[in-house]
Order: structure tokens, then C-alpha cells, then sequence
């Protein structure tokens, strides 16, 4: 049987907490600042943890060595 292979996409885009949870950065920075609320662009800033379901799914479909 081979090996499974962590999909290289999700490794420059996920990481994982010493707890386990999945890290991401935070979605809907890349265009289209110009109609956002500059709270909006504000609590974009940075990384989020993902939800446990959402975390699960990349765990085991796209880091599964992790």
C-alpha cells in the first residue's frame, strides 16, 4: 500500500496548535477592499482557528501525517 501524502496546498495554508486545532488564515482579504467596512478589513488581520468540524476534515483528508 503506499504512503499517504499531505497535499502540498494544504501545508503552505493549514497549521496546527500544540492542542491539535487547525490554524488558518483568515478568508475574504484579497480584492474587494474597497466595499468592505474598515472593521471588517480590521478583524480580517491575522490568523484564526478553524471550527472542529471544519478541523477535523482537513486533519484527515489533507494533513493526514500530522
Amino acid at each position: 500500500m503506499p504512503k499517504m501524502k499531505t497535499k502540498s496546498g494544504a501545508k503552505k495554508r493549514f497549521s496546527l496548535t500544540g492542542t491539535g486545532k487547525v490554524k488558518a488564515l483568515q478568508a475574504g482579504k484579497r480584492h474587494g477592499m474597497i466595499k468592505r467596512t474598515n472593521k471588517q478589513i480590521r478583524n480580517l488581520r491575522g490568523s484564526t482557528i478553524l471550527f472542529k468540524a471544519d478541523g477535523d476534515n482537513v486533519k484527515k483528508y489533507f494533513l493526514p501525517n500530522s
